[in-house]
């Protein structure tokens, strides 16, 4: 198999270089539309059968894209070259971190210009909340929780599944958390999709607790301003388990705490305090901070594949 670390260098470059690839070529929008195809047939009723169903689904994706991956791999193999190539291909759309800034940095133009609107609109290629009614701060608030969770999903987990175990370990992570997007909530996919979000809970566990440790060190070290890493560190000891969500809460409290503001989900959680308002400038400050944790993270992932073949 081509050199982890060469792989993951090219990856990181296309990233920062060129972002997302469009969909017909996005391996993640294949696992929605076999997910898609595949839910299609599932039992209209009983929650056991369709728990089991969901479960199957699931481990067919995620097993199915990381046995692909590996076989596409095997077969280069006689092509170092051609190789490399391919996994830095597969392994670019598995993560985003410019994706992530340039959505935030979207809502944030939009309420520069004081288009509240397209700023409710721009806020669906970040979080899937009805954003309808909300106002400017908690536009704001939506988009700050948005980069720190992110943060987590779509860089530190894939980066950190990488390092541990390769171009499978990062497919499997990407389809099981994709099929949590998908259908792992309350309501019409409740059961269907509880096998898929319970195992991307477990899956996260560590990433999410890293990215929330990471954006404290980033605020330490970047002093961005209006920002305090021994507030964020405070925040998260006290509201990281806040939320419904046994991960998503920790990194969302540190950059509460980091940027003295208060997030809110009306009726669902409170992280932080209500040090400052929320302002247009807060969603610079979130993503400054972001932007030097996913640096850490990145660095802490290459040192990782280092060791792993040392």
């Amino acid at each position: 198999m081509a050199p982890d670390l060469l792989v993951f260098a090219i990856a990181l470059a296309l990233d920062v270089a060129l972002g997302e690839p469009p969909n017909a070529i996005h391996p993640v929008a294949w696992m929605g539309t076999l997910a898609k195809a595949l839910l299609r047939l599932a039992p209209p009723r009983g929650k056991v059968a369709q728990f089991a169903f969901g479960a199957f689904v699931t481990l067919v994706v995620a097993g199915g894209f990381a046995v692909a991956s590996v076989a596409l791999l095997d077969v280069t193999s006689r092509w170092p070259i051609a190789q490399l190539v391919l996994a830095a291909l597969i392994l670019k759309p598995m993560f985003a971190i410019k994706a992530l800034g340039r959505a935030a940095l979207v809502v944030r133009d939009a309420l520069a210009s004081g288009d509240l609107a397209r700023a409710r609109y721009e806020l669906r290629s970040l979080c899937s909340r009805d954003a309808s009614h909300l106002d400017e701060p908690l536009v704001i608030s939506a988009t700050v929780e948005s980069l720190a969770e992110n943060a987590s999903d779509s860089f530190v987990a894939p980066i950190f599944y990488y390092a541990v175990f390769g171009i499978p370990g990062v497919v499997a992570y990407r389809a099981v958390n994709t099929l949590d997007a998908m259908i792992g909530y309350r309501g019409r996919y409740e059961y269907l999709g509880k096998f898929a979000a319970r195992l991307d809970d477990v899956l996260n566990v560590i990433p999410a607790r890293l990215t929330a440790g990471l954006l404290v060190v980033a605020a330490w070290v970047s002093s961005a301003p209006g920002t305090d890493a021994r507030r964020g560190w405070r925040v998260l000891r006290r509201d990281g388990a806040a939320t419904e969500s046994p991960n998503a809460g920790r990194p969302m409290a540190a950059i509460a705490g980091i940027l003295g503001i208060r997030l809110e989900k009306p009726d669902h959680y409170r992280l932080g305090d209500p040090i400052a308002r929320p302002a247009i400038a807060t969603i610079d400050s979130a993503w400054r901070v972001v932007a030097v944790c996913a640096a850490f993270a990145a660095g802490g992932a290459a040192l990782a594949i280092g060791a792993r073949h040392a």
